[in-house]
């Protein structure tokens, strides 16, 4: 099996140029008169994300063809949306570090970060204008209502131990599955896709999208801290109910599941050490993952019709990345 890192390298291979010219849009964009939204956002846009979401946007568009100037403007449009969702988080969830590196509200502020995070939202509805195509406007602002609807669900979810699968799933479907459907789906519309073949991208992304945030819960509680650019049950300290744990907890004896109820209700790692054993013992992480699994089999079916291409073989790729990586 490829490493994490070689997977995102040959899923980065046949679109290397366009990726470039998405960099290209999305420094020209960013630019304004005013220092500071120049500092913050410079700053978490080249904090070391993979940049997913555009990807999306460029292979799903390179199953019909050519890669276009438009799509690297959606492209960088995404870009800009999860750069905002992410400054809002981050002073949401009181974080202090991201992808191995301080926070910009950390070194900012959480007043800058949440106007700069205004600017770069509103930056993005610029651009996406720009495209003078209605349906692109339709997809990129009902997802990014979407998106805003799954971070007040999750506040509300906080310290709710009694939170079901269910509507756990409903969460992760609108805070982050959204925007990769929406990426999959615009590179269908500029390209003209028919309705079918744009259904189809729409499912893959929701999938793949669902799979991330699957596996990054079950890195919360497994991953080496250096690989995944955050602390050891960063979710736990901050008392969001997470898949793997609401299975241990359900699964768990008397002790492990009053220990992980404590944890969600009150926040903080003093019962990380127990919660731990709990899920480990319980299997709660091989639980999550064989979920996300499905959910890779599912996005892999939802394109099994296309051609075969680099670009493809890209997305097969990339589902199978969004459960085996390690980061």
């Amino acid at each position: 099996m490829q490493s994490s890192t070689s997977q995102i390298e040959a899923i980065q291979a046949c679109i290397a140029n366009d990726i470039e010219a998405v960099n290209t849009v999305i420094l020209h964009s960013l630019h304004s008169e005013v220092t500071l939204v120049n500092q913050v956002a410079h700053y978490i846009i080249n904090s070391g994300g993979k940049r997913l979401r555009p990807i999306l946007v460029l292979l799903s568009a390179g199953l019909f063809g050519a890669i276009k100037a438009e799509h690297h403007q959606l492209a960088a449009v995404v870009e800009f949306i999860h750069t905002a969702t992410l400054l809002h988080d981050d002073v949401v969830d009181e974080s202090s570090k991201r992808r191995g590196k301080s926070t910009a509200n950390a070194l900012f502020g959480n007043a800058a970060s949440v106007l700069v995070g205004d600017f770069v939202y509103s930056r993005a509805f610029q651009m996406m204008v720009a495209v003078q195509n209605m349906r692109v406007m339709e997809v990129l602002s009902n997802a990014t209502n979407v998106i805003a609807e799954g971070e007040v669900l999750q506040l509300l979810n906080v310290h709710n131990a009694e939170i079901t699968d269910e509507a756990y799933l409903q969460v992760i479907h609108y805070k982050t599955a959204k925007l990769f459907e929406a990426a999959t789906r615009l590179g269908a519309i500029i390209s003209q896709a028919n309705p079918e073949d744009e259904q189809a991208l729409s499912q893959y992304g929701m999938h793949i999208g669902t799979a991330f945030q699957l596996i990054d819960d079950v890195l919360d509680l497994s991953g080496n801290a250096a690989e995944i650019g955050k602390n050891l049950g960063d979710d736990l300290a901050e008392g969001k109910p997470t898949l793997p744990l609401l299975y241990a907890m359900r699964n768990g004896n008397t002790e492990e599941e009053a220990a992980i109820r404590h944890a969600i209700e009150h926040g903080g790692l003093d019962d990380l050490p127990a919660v731990l054993s709990a899920v480990e013992r319980t299997g709660a992480l091989q639980h999550v993952r064989k979920i996300a699994e499905k959910e890779c089999e599912a996005a892999s079916r939802a394109i099994a019709h296309f051609a075969d291409s680099p670009y493809k073989q890209a997305m097969l790729t990339l589902a199978q990345f969004s459960v085996t990586r390690s980061f």
